[in-house]
């Protein structure tokens, strides 16, 4: 007799999300920002950590974080929500609005993990394809829409993996539908206008932006992501999270990490020069044949190298490679890492293709 028992049918093909964690010198292949938070972070969390009752449990509406994130925005409380990353964020998004019988609607290519958080929700997935540009148009999203009639539409702006931007009136193409929009916004704070789908909020009722701590404030390791909406998605989204889904640790982290945003921020402008330095020296070389504009810390690229990804590992340098995934054949993806890490990318990528 088999010991073990069978996962459900509809997961049977589903393999764990997930980017390689190799230990090389250079890592730029998951987005993380490449500099620590400063000392004066973590001393400030350190201090107030050490006054938490940790054998009580957290406040499970986690108000004085949602209120502190709500103020960067000029929200109420009542229409922020956290949780464990932004991916629990939309995971429980599809818990409330998606599942058995409903459908969401992603595009192709899009960020790998969102087909495999609708399938472990039970929600079917439909897709529209991009065109070579990787943008969206309104024209797209309407015809996606009618194509489909979806419950609920997940898209990335700034799009991973490539950086481009949602632009508005495709949003307000997908909205003009019944079902609840939800703007995957983790590298928001990178584009030109991170505020602009904010403004947005109260023109379109069913919008849903998702965001993330681990980028823009530096803090991958904290897992902590929000989204910001009308209250009435908040309502529903209590009734699936988990009992005390936050532990006090995070939301302290958080609370701080939004007091100190000025520290926690200060590389974005860095960010953006070196990732218009990568790009500038990306467009002079011969052998890429196509580099995306990106308003997020990380660049899209395509080469007439098959092995470029092996090839950039032998030399040190972990980037994501997305050469073999249907419409990007021959792309990989590089983080925007520390000045000297992105010397050490170029001067490898130099080495393998030449020029």
């Amino acid at each position: 007799m088999n010991d073990r028992v069978p996962v459900r049918d509809d997961l049977q093909e589903v393999r764990p999300y997930g980017a390689p964690q190799l230990d090389v010198p250079v890592r730029l292949n998951t987005n993380e920002t490449a500099e620590p938070p400063p000392s004066a972070y973590l001393d400030e969390v350190a201090a107030r950590m050490s006054a938490l009752q940790l054998n009580r449990y957290p406040d499970r509406r986690a108000i004085a974080l949602r209120a502190a994130i709500g103020g960067t925005v000029g929200l109420t409380p009542d229409r922020v929500w956290a949780a464990n990353g932004s991916n629990e964020v939309q995971l429980q998004l599809l818990q409330a609005y998606g599942g058995p019988g409903r459908k969401v609607l992603l595009v192709r290519p899009g960020y790998s993990f969102h087909p495999l958080v609708a399938r472990v929700s039970g929600t079917e997935v439909v897709e529209h394809d991009l065109p070579e540009d990787l943008v969206l148009t309104p024209e797209g999203a309407a015809e996606a829409i009618a194509t489909h009639d979806p419950d609920m539409v997940l898209v990335v702006s700034p799009h991973n993996p490539a950086g481009t931007v949602l632009p508005v009136d495709t949003i307000r193409a997908l909205h003009d539908s019944r079902a609840l929009v939800v703007l995957d916004e983790a590298y928001v704070e990178f584009s030109d206008d991170p505020n602009r789908s904010v403004r947005l909020l109260d023109e379109l009722p069913r919008l849903v932006l998702s965001r993330t701590f681990s980028k823009a404030y530096r803090l991958a390791g904290l897992r902590l992501g929000y989204l910001l909406a009308h209250d009435w998605v908040v309502e529903d989204l209590r009734r699936v999270r988990l009992p005390y889904h936050l532990d006090s640790l995070t939301q302290v982290a958080g609370e701080v990490a939004v007091e100190m945003r000025k520290e926690l921020t200060t590389h974005l402008v860095t960010t953006a020069d070196e990732r218009d330095r990568i790009l500038d020296a990306l467009l002079e070389q011969p052998r890429v044949t196509r580099v995306w504009p990106s308003a997020a810390n990380f660049l899209l690229f395509r080469t007439d190298e098959p092995d470029l990804f092996d090839a950039l590992l032998d030399l040190g340098v972990l980037v994501r490679d997305f050469s073999s995934a249907p419409g990007l054949e021959g792309c990989v993806r590089v983080t925007v890492g520390t000045p000297d890490e992105n010397d050490w990318f170029l001067r490898a990528l130099h080495k393998v293709l030449g020029g």
